[in-house]
């Protein structure tokens, strides 16, 4: 009896130690070692050296330091950027996803499509959006009659990622919101019916609270996705014009992987500025929109 009672002990543990181990290697030690390294000056080759809070000293203190400059122009267009993107990172994909729940026989067909930009490395959608955005030749300026430089002035340059983001995410959360919008009981539809509710007045009274879980969800998920941009500004726009597309995961590899000698430590630092803005913005939308 008592063997058997060991057995059921042990059993969760060796479902659990798979994701555990892989939790701890790719994820735990990292942050760990990250956070201790932000406190050190390290070039990745010699022993870091501990300099407590020298980093961050600098960072936000010494504004003839050139990292100084970095962190308040990083963050600057990295919080800008998520401004602008998630509110259309969300809207979109759930206009689509009501769209399409209406369920018209080409709705698979538009589903695909939609998601299928999802499907492409970031590389790939760049490619696409440099040729359609293209000055001379691009399809955009070709109809349009238009000369405009997309990428090369503001605030083209901003509109320009922002189209690619949401062209390239839209996939993700509107499959999401489909699933939601599946679950709703079709009975308060027809209730609404009864009582002589619009379609707008449906939306907002019953699919909007129905799926407020979903919606969360995506929100903070993509708020940290678009935190993390660093892709779309590299490849589209260089950081440019004038360094206003340059976000602080763009200073944080040039400081770290970039050419000449490495300073991981002050790389690390701005990493874990990031991290923390990233929790601070997650724990309010919680706040809320848990209400």
């Amino acid at each position: 009896m008592a063997k058997k009672q060991g057995n059921n002990k042990i059993l969760p543990w060796l479902f659990l130690a798979p994701h555990l181990i892989i939790f701890t290697i790719f994820f735990l030690i990292p942050v760990v070692f990250g956070i201790y390294i932000s406190f050190t000056d390290w070039d990745l080759f010699n022993s870091p050296t501990f300099i407590g809070l020298g980093n961050y000293k600098e960072l936000f203190f010494d504004t003839d330091s050139t990292f100084y400059e970095q962190l308040r122009i990083g963050l600057k267009s990295t919080f800008l950027f998520v401004l602008i993107s998630v509110p259309f990172c969300i809207i979109v994909p759930l206009l689509l996803a009501a769209a399409l729940n209406t369920k018209t026989w080409l709705s698979k067909i538009f589903q695909s499509i939609f998601y299928m930009p999802s499907l492409f490395a970031i590389s790939a959608v760049v490619i696409i959006w440099t040729l359609i955005f293209n000055v001379n030749y691009g399809p955009i300026n070709t109809l349009t009659g238009s000369e405009t430089p997309w990428t090369g002035t503001q605030p083209y340059a901003w509109i320009a990622l922002v189209v690619v983001t949401v062209w390239w995410t839209i996939g993700g959360n509107m499959i999401i919101y489909q699933a939601a919008l599946n679950g709703i009981s079709k009975d308060y539809y027809e209730a609404a019916d009864i009582d002589g509710a619009t379609s707008w007045q449906k939306f907002i009274k019953i699919t909007l609270p129905a799926i407020r879980g979903q919606i969360l969800y995506t929100l903070v998920m993509t708020t940290i996705a678009q935190f993390n941009i660093y892709g779309q500004p590299l490849m589209l726009t260089g950081g440019g014009p004038n360094n206003s597309t340059r976000v602080l995961l763009m200073y944080i590899q040039q400081n770290a992987f970039g050419s000449g000698q490495s300073i991981a430590g002050m790389a690390s630092a701005m990493a874990v500025i990031l991290g923390i803005c990233i929790m601070i913005v997650s724990a309010i939308q919680f706040k809320f929109l848990r209400k």
